[in-house]
């Protein structure tokens, strides 16, 4: 296919949600082919190995032949013009999400110069899924709490026993 349309979903994904899976497939209605992209960031300590974190990913979309699953090391928008792809796909749960994604945006229309060739698509989280994200659900596992409604089925998380300390 010559003009395949292509899309990045970058991210962490320290663990992979189930809003992020949403995320991909209503975006799959737009798109001929989505890159989930771990990406390496230096300013973030992941909680799950970057090899987790790719085989949860893989798992979670291992029935859509049309979702690719990559990480790279380096700025999103490089692995974009790299593969081709002219989108880039964000979630956005509320107004502070918009803010922080949209300095990004302008940041990557001046690095693609005056072709523009990239566009940012956002995606409101569906209500269900709002409150959700990896860092309340980093939370929950850290504390032995139950996560198994909030990540995609494929997705996990090694068991911890449960402590309890005396106050």
């Amino acid at each position: 296919m010559e003009n395949k349309k292509i899309a990045v979903f970058p991210g962490s994904f320290d663990p992979l949600t189930i809003g992020h899976k949403s995320i991909v497939l209503r975006a799959l209605t737009l798109f001929d082919e989505i890159v989930v992209l771990i990406g390496i960031n230096p300013t973030k300590k992941p909680m799950f190995s970057l090899e987790q974190r790719i085989e949860w990913c893989t798992a979670a979309f291992k029935d859509y032949t049309n979702v690719k699953v990559c990480m790279f090391n380096g700025l999103t928008i490089d692995f974009c013009k790299s593969i081709g792809a002219k989108y880039i796909i964000r979630g956005l749960r509320g107004s502070n999400d918009f803010e922080y994604e949209n300095m990004i945006n302008h940041a990557n229309k001046i690095m693609c110069g005056k072709d523009n060739t990239i566009e940012t698509i956002y995606f409101i989280t569906d209500n269900e899924y709002v409150g959700i994200s990896s860092s309340v659900v980093r939370e929950i596992y850290k504390h032995n709490g139950d996560i198994s409604s909030l990540v995609p089925i494929g997705v996990n998380l090694p068991k911890k026993e449960k402590t309890f300390e005396n106050f």
